[in-house]
């Protein structure tokens, strides 16, 4: 975990005046609103990426603008601008008062800040690294993926960064602040051999300063990660196919608990009555044992707020309690319509995009069972280590996952790596099949972008090492 002590955010100078936003609030807000608020944004990023042993692509962006929301029942009217100016700003809110087509409006509104608590600093992490040293750094790199060994044959990597500064005027005046830093470095290697070729990957990141990933040793263990993984694929054996127990490993394998069951717990698909989890609260949904929870609390993770994008501070909200339903992620307008308590998930990819309940940091908490007796409890399967791509139908909670390494396991123990291991499945039938859980959760290294509704938002996600009774492998081997 991070040595970074959370304190307050500061409240900075808005980008707008006071007089302009109540102005563009009293426009836009009806009496009748049930919510609504003005979203101002401010962002900046830059990206470097290696390739062929240099440095080819640089690229640099910012935008800014301003989202208005008003909603009234089950409709909500969204529009932004990008321009700041007065006449901008309130035909924006106009706009976003005439799609949800209310009425009256509502008395003057007084703006007062409100502080949040603070995840991480509000620091612009480009700003810790110079060009010239971010540009070294992946040149290192390189070479250093060269020289582990002979077969690599190709390097690429990217170091990324990203500074958002927040300011949500929420329908009561409240003005909240957040400025969220994002950085990520991803490397992969092409290993060659006897004519065969290889690809490893290995990413990493947070909310935290560049400096961190240059003045540790984080970035060298990555290229080891993604040289070994690599190596790994040139000796591995066609995946067996069939119906079989499978082993997931810590970590990042969690990639499958958020797709094939996160997104059926958020509060729009129960609501609509579109999840499988829908109806469910309070009933068995998983084996006994299974704890699931979203945390958007843990300090410099990537998928952590200080608050979501409607101004809510973030929770702990536990979804899975020893394979009990116990609550949905909710925005603030799912949560009226619902009868519930806004759970801090409300999120949007920028001001241009609207609010929708997302994950932020989505695990299973650890059992008791050692990683090894896990391991050993197979006969005849696959320990799964890493995922690749994989496709989900989010209401249904169906799923196909690639996995990027994995092993065979007979009579309990490992017996060679893997490649072309599927797996296919249901999220919620999963769930009832666990009989084993690890007591080694980890969280993912930093990596993951979560797509919904057509925007991506930064998240993360974690595993202790389970056993699947049963689960349907789809595999190359002849």
């Amino acid at each position: 975990m991070s040595e970074y002590n959370p304190g307050t955010t500061p409240a900075p100078t808005l980008p707008v005046s006071i007089e302009t936003l109540q102005s563009v609030l009293a426009h836009m807000l009806p009496a009748d609103a049930d919510d609504g608020d003005l979203y101002l944004e401010h962002s900046s990023s830059e990206s470097l990426a290696l390739e062929e042993g240099r440095v080819k692509h640089v690229s640099a962006s910012t935008h800014q603008g301003m989202g208005a929301r008003v909603i009234k029942g089950e409709a909500a009217g969204h529009a932004f601008t990008d321009r700041l100016d007065t006449s901008a700003l309130l035909e924006a809110g106009k706009s976003a008062r005439a799609i949800a087509q209310s009425g009256q409006n509502r008395t003057p509104i007084a703006i007062h800040d409100v502080s949040a608590p603070a995840l991480y600093q509000a620091i612009n992490p480009a700003e810790s690294v110079s060009f010239s040293e971010r540009k070294t750094l992946l040149e290192e790199l390189d070479a250093l993926a060269r020289s582990i060994d002979p077969r690599v044959k190709q390097v690429f990597a990217n170091v990324s960064s990203s500074f958002s500064d927040i300011h949500i005027i929420r329908m009561d005046g409240a003005a909240i602040h957040d400025a969220r830093p994002l950085v990520r470095l991803n490397v992969s290697v092409v290993v060659e051999h006897n004519g065969k070729r290889e690809t490893g990957s290995a990413g990493g990141g947070g909310r935290f300063s560049l400096s961190r990933l240059i003045d540790g040793d984080e970035a060298k263990r990555l290229v080891q990660e993604a040289v070994r993984l690599a190596l790994l694929g040139l000796d591995a054996h066609d995946a067996p196919a069939g119906t079989m127990p499978v082993v997931l490993g810590p970590g990042w394998p969690g990639i499958l608990l958020h797709e094939a069951i996160g997104h059926g717990l958020e509060g729009d698909f129960n609501r609509k009555g579109t999840s499988v989890f829908a109806d469910k609260m309070g009933k068995r949904v998983a084996a006994k044992g299974i704890t699931v929870v979203d945390d958007g609390t843990i300090a410099e993770r990537r998928g952590s707020l200080s608050i979501d994008d409607e101004g809510t501070t973030t929770h702990r909200t536990t979804l899975i309690e020893d394979g009990i339903l116990t609550g949905y992620l909710m925005d603030k307008q799912n949560a009226r319509l619902m009868g519930m308590t806004p759970t801090g998930n409300g999120r949007r990819e920028s001001y241009a995009h609207p609010v929708l309940p997302r994950m932020t940091n989505t695990f299973m908490l650890a059992g008791n069972d050692k990683p090894a007796d896990i391991i050993a409890s197979l006969d005849r399967g696959i320990y799964a280590v890493n995922f690749g791509g994989g496709q989900v139908d989010i209401t249904s909670g169906k799923f196909v996952f690639t996995t990027s390494e994995a092993y065979y396991v007979e009579n309990g123990k490992i017996q060679h790596p893997v490649k072309g291991a599927t797996l296919i499945g249901s999220g919620h039938e999963v769930l009832q099949k666990v009989s084993m859980i690890g007591n080694d959760l980890q969280l993912d290294p930093g990596v993951g972008t979560c797509g919904k509704g057509g925007q991506s938002v930064p998240v993360g996600v974690g595993l202790p090492t389970i056993r699947i009774d049963e689960l349907t492998v789809g595999g190359t081997e002849a």
